[in-house]
């Protein structure tokens, strides 16, 4: 793991932010700094995942959200729950918006179409490559202007391995704080999984969550 990881001290106050709960599934408000699932090692066993546990009892992880991503999280509480939902994901019938901040001042709107494919090393990268790489999309759409800085709505189209901060670097626009893809420096990455739109596993409703009120990159 990189030297940030072998640093790993994930915030801890508040423990765990709930946005939903059920007999089926429990989605949390990730913060940034804080794991998805444990690590291999035993100084990165703290995560949502072993917390949601050790609080609510077993859990299973329906997706992930990188390290320094925070936003909604989906747990699912039952093995047949998981099953459901991560099959939404694989579908990619989940609709996901995020929100970023990024150094620029990009079209109003527009969408990426670059593949991408996985690089080696320690932290594992991904890198636009035209021809080894698999499709990935993403739309973007200006929510707020800055004098440096951007807002952006995201709408990933496929679920790539650090899709968002590869492709918004690759066209010159990269996150700020994104410290793999040279997004320009800051306290955190300002990326954030914001909405959040599925079907419950159990009654095939609509459930549409969103981690928060107020915009979170920038109170």
């Amino acid at each position: 793991m990189d030297g940030e990881l072998d640093r790993y001290a994930p915030p801890t106050d508040p423990w765990l932010v709930v946005v939903h709960l059920d007999r089926d599934l429990l989605v949390l408000d990730k913060p940034a700094g804080l794991l998805s699932v444990p690590g291999r090692d035993p100084a990165w066993q703290d995560s949502a995942l072993t917390r949601a546990a050790r609080d609510l009892g077993p859990m299973y992880a329906a997706h992930r959200l990188d390290l320094d991503t925070s936003g909604l999280l989906v747990l699912a509480r039952r093995r047949k729950a998981e099953a459901a939902l991560k099959a939404q994901f694989a579908a990619r019938s989940v609709r996901k918006t995020y929100l970023a901040v990024v150094r620029g001042q990009p079209e109003d709107q527009g969408r990426i179409d670059l593949p991408l494919a996985r690089l080696g090393g320690t932290p594992p990268r991904n890198v636009v490559d035209p021809v080894a790489g698999l499709p990935a999309q993403t739309r973007w759409q200006v929510l707020r202007r800055g004098s440096e800085d951007t807002l952006l709505a995201l709408f990933p189209e496929t679920g790539r391995s650090h899709q968002l901060r590869v492709h918004l670097a690759a066209v010159g626009f990269p996150i700020v704080g994104d410290r793999l893809y040279g997004g320009a420096p800051a306290a955190r990455l300002m990326l954030h999984a914001w909405r959040l739109v599925l079907r419950h596993p159990w009654s095939g409703e609509e459930l549409s969550l969103q981690a928060g009120d107020q915009d979170p990159l920038t109170q």
